[in-house]
Parts: C-alpha cells; sequence; structure tokens
C-alpha cells in the first residue's frame, strides 16, 4: 500500500528548534521568569470557572478577550483600537497562516526579506502561496530601492515584515516602513490593489525608548496588520496566545477561514487572567531590556560583533565555524541557537544568573 504523499513535502523536516535537557535554555527567546504565584492563582482560578462550562462551545468571537487586548494595547502603545479591529488565535504562527490562507493562496506571492523568521516560508508553503525572499542591508535594514523594485516585479499579495526581526533583533524604522506602505498601495496581484503589509511585532514589548510601534498607522493605512503575541513579553509561552490589529475588513475575511471555535474557553479564561496582571509583568520587560543591554557590552569587550537589538534576544559574531561555537557551550551545559546570517549565534536573554553562565561559558570557549 502506497499512502497519498504530496510530492512537495518530500524530505522536509517539522519546525523546532532543539529541547534539550541542560541547565541553561538560551535558544527560543522565552521569557526567563515564570509566572508569579498570584498570576498562577488568578489562571488557576479562571480556568476552573471555565471549566464548569467545557461541555459548551467557547465563544467564538471572544469579544470579552478582544476588549482586554485592544486595552492593553492603548496602554502599551498608546493607540486606541476597537475591539472588532483584534483577533486572536493559537499563536501568532496561526495568526498568519490564517492571513495567508485568506489573502494569499495558489497565484499569489508572500514576499519578505532574508534573513528573517524561518516559519514564513513554510506558511507559504503550506498555504500553496508562491515564497520570494528578498535582501537586506548589510546592517539587516530593508535596502528601500531594493524593495521597491522587487514588490513592483512580483505584485505580491501579502509581505511579511518582522519588527524587530528575527533572527537579528533590528527594528524597522518608522519611516522605512511608511515608505513601505506607501509602496504598496497598488501593488498588488489585482488592478487597483493594495499588498497586504503584515508587520509582525512578536517582540515589540521589548523595544527601546523612542522606537516606534507600527500599531501607529493602523488609522491611516488600511492594508497594514501587526501582530503581537504574549508568549514572549508576558511569558506566557505554554499558553498559545497570539493576536493581531487591523482593519475591520481585513479581521472579517480572517474570520470567514478560521477553524469553528478555534479559541477554546480554557484558553480565553487564562489569557484574560494573565492580562490582568500586565502591570507587573512590565517590570519584568524593564529587567529583560537592562540584562540585554549588559550583555550587549559584555559580548562587545570579548571582541565580538553585536547586532543592534530591540528584542530580548541578541545576535553575535563572528565566527569561522559557529556549530564547533554553539557545540562547545552545550557541552558546558548552555544551549543558544545556531539560526541567522551565517558567522553568527543567536542568543536569548535569560536571568541575570543564566546571563553570567552563558558569559563564563562562551569566555572559556574563546580562549
Amino acid at each position: 500500500m502506497t499512502l497519498p504523499f504530496r510530492e512537495k513535502f518530500a524530505g522536509e523536516s517539522p519546525y523546532g528548534a532543539p529541547q534539550l535537557n541542560v541547565p541553561i535554555c538560551l535558544n527560543v527567546n522565552e521569557n526567563p521568569y515564570p509566572p508569579s504565584s498570584e498570576l498562577i492563582a488568578d489562571i488557576t482560578q479562571a480556568v476552573a470557572s471555565a471549566a464548569a462550562n467545557l461541555n459548551r462551545y467557547p465563544d467564538r468571537d471572544f469579544m470579552e478577550l478582544r476588549t482586554d487586548l485592544a486595552t492593553y494595547l492603548a496602554e502599551e502603545s498608546g493607540v486606541k483600537l476597537a475591539p472588532e479591529q483584534i483577533f486572536a488565535a493559537n499563536g501568532s504562527n496561526e495568526i498568519m497562516v490564517e492571513l495567508l490562507q485568506a489573502f494569499g493562496g495558489p497565484g499569489r506571492t508572500v514576499v519578505s526579506f532574508a534573513p528573517t523568521y524561518s516559519m514564513y516560508p513554510e506558511y507559504a508553503r503550506n498555504t500553496e502561496s508562491r515564497w520570494m525572499a528578498g535582501r537586506r542591508t548589510e546592517d539587516f535594514d530593508l535596502d528601500l530601492t531594493h524593495v521597491r523594485e522587487l514588490i513592483a516585479r512580483e505584485r505580491p499579495a501579502l509581505i511579511l515584515v518582522a519588527s524587530p526581526n528575527n533572527p537579528t533583533g533590528t527594528a524597522l524604522a518608522q519611516e522605512d516602513l511608511v515608505e513601505l506602505l506607501e509602496t504598496t498601495w497598488n501593488s498588488g496581484p489585482g488592478e487597483d490593489t493594495a499588498s497586504l503589509v503584515v508587520v509582525d511585532e512578536a517582540y515589540a514589548e521589548f523595544r527601546r525608548d523612542g522606537v516606534s510601534s507600527a500599531l501607529e498607522l493602523l488609522d491611516e493605512y488600511p492594508h497594514l496588520v501587526v501582530t503581537r503575541t504574549m508568549s514572549k513579553a508576558f511569558g506566557a509561552a505554554g499558553l498559545r496566545l497570539g493576536y493581531m490589529a487591523a482593519a475591520r475588513p481585513i479581521v472579517e475575511q480572517v474570520t470567514i477561514v478560521r477553524l469553528p471555535y478555534h479559541l477554546s474557553s480554557l484558553t480565553q479564561a487564562a489569557a484574560r487572567a494573565a492580562l490582568a496582571h500586565r502591570a507587573k509583568l512590565s517590570e519584568q520587560i524593564r529587567q529583560i531590556r537592562a540584562e540585554r543591554e549588559k550583555l550587549v557590552r559584555e559580548l562587545a569587550g570579548l571582541g565580538l560583533e553585536v547586532a543592534q537589538s530591540d528584542a530580548n534576544f541578541l545576535m553575535f559574531g563572528l565566527f569561522e565555524d559557529t556549530h564547533s561555537v554553539w557545540q562547545a557551550l552545550l557541552a558546558r551545559g548552555v544551549l543558544i541557537r545556531e539560526v541567522g546570517p551565517r558567522g553568527f549565534l543567536r542568543v536569548s536573554i535569560g536571568t541575570p544568573a543564566e546571563n553570567v553562565a552563558f558569559l563564563t561559558a562562551l569566555t572559556e570557549v574563546l580562549s
């Protein structure tokens, strides 16, 4: 018997960073601080209350959660949005897939600029969308001349831009985003259609003071989508809650392709409980940002090149053999990530103790 395998998946491997049992795990950009006992208690209570009605389907429109998310974004970025402009799913990964299902597909092109998040081409592959990756400058910024040429040639349905970018950590300058949005008014796959510009802000809460969010441009550009997640800043990677902010017609189109009752009652309850603790969680963000800047100085002191980061990780190098450095760190109980441009490695910002352990191990390796 032969199963009906699809040729396009031949030789492909599932996405996934190494999950190894080592003392120091700094490879997947998690928030290193576990939930507080108060937050755990509130989540437990909220989930227990929701569990009393598990025989019923969840609220498929989850307006209470969307209202809470809109309130949070207004506090975090100063941008006030209607709850109807917010849509959530099981991680920002699912949001991205739904956007490509709604606006991409056969005969349509998705564009991004490498190096960037390694899952983007897989979203395109899985939705039968054509994938095209342009390039970035040596400083990992967008080359706007190249961007305009690529968009004019490809007429993409969607453009995916991470800011801060993964794996580099660099944020997209607001003036560059404005130029990208202006360029894409009539660049879509059909006559007089725009390309959807999706700005992936998974790490936006860690940006430095003065660095803007793409949310500030939503009112002016109806073809802009901004995605966020609770995995990083909220220390809730295990929750799997991502969301997007966009004009209502975009949100309405995404609801057409979503799975029925895709967001469980338990997820909704836990997310709302976590959002209620956002003031306390903001202190963790400040600690992580301070540790990031300290780690930048320490790595530079070792003679290494460090990419400017507005995220909760750093890309550093340059190494002739990144794998040997990665392996030597692993042998010392420190797991970081082999990802990104040649010669670079990526390390997540950990607790102060974890960062010291990483630097100690790296110093030994370099010597």
